[in-house]
This record gives C-alpha cells, structure tokens and sequence, in this order.
C-alpha cells in the first residue's frame, strides 16, 4: 500500500475536538505513506478548513487536503462560466467573481448552505436550471455528524429537490463520485489498488471509494451507526477510530 485517503468530519475530528488518538495517529503515517485528507464539507473554503486543523494540532500540509467546494469551483472556472450558488457566504466568496444571482447563468452549484436554504435561493436556483443551467452537487450527502453530538440535515436532500423540480440531474463532484476519489490518488500517483480510504460514511466514505476500486475502512466514530453494518455495502476493515490505523497498517 502506498497512499492513504481520509475522511476529515467525523474521523479526525467530531465538533471542535480531534477524536482521542487521532493527532498521533496522523502524525506517525506522514511521511511513511502518500495521504490525501478528502472531504465533503463545503460550508468553509479549502483554506478556512486547513486553518482548522493545524489548530486542532494536525501536521497537514496545504496541499493534502482535497475538497468537494475546490472541485466544484474548478468546473465553472475551467467552462468559463459563472454559478448561481446556494452555499454559505463565506463559501460564496471563495467562488468570488464566478458567483452570480443571474438565472441565465450557465451553472447552479449546491453546497451545504446551512441557514442559506431558503426558499428565494431555492427558487433562483429553480429558475436557472429551468433556463438551461447544469446542476452542479458539491456533494449530496443526506445528514452529518453536528457539534452538538446529533445528526443534521445536509445538502442532499436540496440537492434532491431541484432535481426533481426541474427534471435534471446534478453532477456530484464530491464524495461519491468515483471521478473524485481518482482526481485524489491522481494528485499522489498512487493506483486504486494501492490505497485504502478511512470514513465514517458508510455510503460516501466506504461504498464510493470502493466503486472507484479502494480498500475502504470504516471507522466507529462521527456519523457511524451499528446499523451501517447491517445493509448491503460490507467495508473491507471496521476499527473504533482513526487511532487504530496505524496498528492494523504494521506502523508502531
């Protein structure tokens, strides 16, 4: 094995606290295999995130980290477009001049816009898509681990409607989608089969790094819940947490 993928939310940290073990672990894997720190959390820009962890005491560089928001920006940029958004605001400003309220505009992206999800952005979104816009999904999850310790609403279920309401189908570009995971071990040079991602998603996190041909392991932490072992998708591994890792990978 040469390259590990890890979940952020939920898997090296829960609220504002990183789970117990989780700083060691990380620090006795860097340098050892190639690592990208992948997530879909798109209610911060990429740097507000990696200013987050290397509070919380984690050794990440810049460049490890891999976000659902980055992939997202990257396709309007490239197209040469600009998106009609629902996201936070403080993510609207990452988009920067890409951001627009125009429904003529040739893209609609969705993120997790928390108190953002209101009915005018809703239906401005409606509307752009009605016009033509292509439905672009930072990420579709239904529900994430909150800093209160409960499960909250995230974006998939918006992701849902307009799709339903317009008659499109979004492009995710974040987890699960297979494009993702490949676009992080691209960035490592690192085959599917010589990687192994750690989630707490059982659906995102597991079942989407294994479509894409990755050993998948699924930690007890975050969102996890003892039903997660109960249905069709079957991890290749399942440990309490992230601190585990290293042991299982023959690192002391």
């Amino acid at each position: 094995m040469k390259g590990i993928l890890f979940d952020i939310g939920g898997v090296l940290y829960v609220g504002d606290r990183p789970v117990p073990g989780a700083l060691e672990a990380i620090a006795s894997l860097q340098g050892r295999f190639a690592m990208r720190f992948v997530t879909n959390s798109t209610r911060k820009p990429p740097e507000t995130i990696h200013a987050k962890l290397t509070d919380m005491g984690f050794m990440i560089e810049p460049q490890q980290l891999f976000t659902a928001l980055a992939a997202a920006r990257q396709i309007v940029e490239e197209a040469g477009g600009k998106a009609v958004t629902i996201l936070t605001e403080e993510a609207e400003k990452y988009f920067g001049s890409l951001y627009c309220i125009d429904t003529r505009s040739p893209f609609v992206v969705v993120g997790d816009a928390g108190e953002n999800f209101n009915y005018p952005r809703m239906n401005r979104a409606f509307r752009a898509l009605m016009n033509g816009a292509r439905l672009i999904a930072a990420a579709k999850n239904r529900y994430f681990k909150d800093a209160d310790g409960e499960l909250s609403l995230d974006a998939g279920g918006f992701v849902t409607a307009l799709e339903y309401a317009a008659g499109v189908e979004a492009t995710v570009v974040g987890k699960p989608s297979t494009e993702f995971f490949r676009q992080a071990l691209r960035s490592m040079n690192v085959a599917p089969e010589e990687a192994v991602m750690v989630g707490d998603d059982i659906e995102s996190d597991i079942a989407g790094a294994q479509r894409a041909g990755i050993r998948a392991i699924l930690v007890r932490t975050g969102k996890f819940r003892p039903s997660d072992l109960e249905g069709d998708i079957k991890p290749d591994a399942v440990i309490d947490s992230v601190a585990d890792l290293p042991k299982i990978l023959g690192v002391s």
